[in-house]
C-alpha cells in the first residue's frame, strides 16, 4: 500500500468507499466519501490527477470510471482509489 509520510498523530486524508469490497467497479454503485480534518466545504476532488468539479461535497456516487483523490486543508491529499 501507499503511504504518505506525516508526522505521528497527524490527521491524514481518507477516501471511503462503499461498497468496501476491491477492485470498485461503476455497476456496484460505489460511493466515495473523503473524509480528513477541515471543513467538507473546502473538499477539492480529482479524478485521473485532474482538478475535478465535485466541489464543497464530501461524498458522490461514481458515474465515470478512473482514479480519484480528495485534498482537505490541514489534513492533505488522500491515497488514490480506482474505479
Amino acid at each position: 500500500g501507499w503511504c504518505p509520510l506525516s508526522p505521528a498523530g497527524a490527521q491524514s486524508t481518507q477516501l471511503l468507499v462503499e461498497p468496501p469490497w476491491r477492485p470498485a467497479v461503476l455497476w456496484d454503485r460505489v460511493t466515495l466519501t473523503c473524509q480528513g480534518s477541515g471543513t467538507a466545504s473546502a473538499t477539492t476532488w480529482y479524478k485521473d490527477g485532474r482538478h475535478w468539479g465535485q466541489e464543497e461535497r464530501d461524498s458522490f456516487t461514481v458515474t465515470e470510471s478512473g482514479t480519484y483523490t480528495c485534498d482537505r486543508p490541514g489534513s492533505g491529499r488522500s491515497p488514490p482509489v480506482m474505479v
